[in-house]
């Protein structure tokens, strides 16, 4: 039996693999020749996208790709409006970054605070060689000047819905759906 998706589908799983399949390519293509760099998931589904990432630039590589973990709570800059006692979770990045190229990911860019606070992270680790950004969707309205180097999917979104990217590890089950925005 198939679950009836809300919304109006803009991926699904084959389609979220092929567009990883082909970020990995090109982050194999702009990066492996300047030797080692590393990719680094930006929590919660950035995580597992980058850990999808990591293995597909593995298999092309036939080698060992640095993987790494970011928890950005901290460095947010709407802090103080998410609650009281945020959830602090997990940075786990168990290698140098100073001098190394990095490669951030998330699931949707959309104002460009999120990865704002990702770079001010990374800074506090160390100093990198350069910092790229890898995305499953692109749904513009940037806040900030951020843009992807790698991007799955540029979606056209207005001002009132919202990108919702469901993983198998998160939520049980593979989409990315565009939603109305609850009022």
């Amino acid at each position: 039996m198939t679950k009836k998706v809300e919304g109006k589908l803009q991926m699904d799983a084959k389609e979220m693999d092929l567009a990883l399949s082909r970020i990995a390519a090109e982050i194999v293509e702009k990066l492996s020749p300047y030797g080692e760099f590393a990719i680094i998931g930006i929590r919660r589904r950035g995580v597992h996208l980058g850990r999808r990432l990591c293995e597909k630039v593995e298999a092309i590589l036939k080698s060992p790709v640095l993987n790494g973990i970011l928890d950005i709570t901290l460095y947010r800059d709407d802090l103080t409006t998410i609650g009281n006692h945020p959830l602090l979770r997990e940075t786990s990045i168990e290698f140098d970054i100073n001098n190394l190229s990095l490669v951030l990911v998330d699931d949707v860019l959309y104002t460009g605070r999120t990865v704002r606070a990702a770079l001010d992270g990374l800074v506090d680790l160390g100093r990198p060689r350069r910092v790229q950004l890898a995305v499953l969707i692109d749904r513009g309205h940037r806040e900030l000047p951020i843009q992807a180097d790698y991007v799955g999917k540029h979606v056209q979104t207005a001002e009132d819905e919202i990108v919702e990217v469901r993983m198998t590890e998160e939520d049980g089950e593979e989409r990315v759906v565009l939603l109305k925005k609850p009022v």
